[in-house]
């Protein structure tokens, strides 16, 4: 994992989480994104997270921010590079078919909803056609969709600030 802001104890503070393993192609769009994101000047309340293939050990960070944007591939059927937001309030609202970590993923929000720590969480999901074993690179349709999740990233942390400051 790689935490791109030292961290400190923030209120209100929202962290940007990419998911996946970079090793496995497509299926790791997540990680992908979150280390083009590094580059984003953010405000100082917005984290940036290379999540690596999730599980239990994200916990604590799901549990030190109020929002979590999360970034992960899936194998939903629809054309690869397919970008959908979704506003998961459970374990069963994740789609069915979350690649290699989705025990992980489901397994830590149904932790946080048992223990009553449950942030709000935005799910962007591209699609992926398959999950390739060993490579690193992105194929050309998941690739040109990172900019339109970027895009879509920095219109929610604008809409936030908009929100705070009524």
């Amino acid at each position: 994992m790689y935490f791109t802001r030292p961290y400190v104890d923030m209120n209100k503070s929202t962290l940007i989480l990419g998911i996946g393993n970079i090793l496995m192609g497509d299926e790791g769009v997540g990680v992908h994104v979150a280390k083009m994101l590094e580059k984003v000047n953010f405000p100082d309340h917005v984290s940036v997270l290379d999540g690596g293939t999730g599980g239990f050990h994200l916990l604590e960070y799901f549990d030190q921010h109020d929002r979590i944007i999360m970034i992960d591939a899936t194998l939903d059927g629809l054309p690869p590079g397919t970008v959908r937001q979704i506003k998961p309030r459970f374990a069963l609202d994740f789609p069915p078919a979350m690649s290699t970590h989705d025990i992980g993923l489901k397994d830590l929000v149904s932790a946080l909803q048992l223990l009553g720590r449950m942030p709000e969480i935005d799910l962007l999901v591209v699609s992926i056609a398959s999950i390739q074993q060993q490579g690193i690179y992105l194929t050309e349709e998941v690739q040109n969709a990172t900019a339109g999740v970027i895009a879509k990233i920095k219109e929610m942390v604008e809409n936030e600030m908009v929100v705070a400051e009524t």
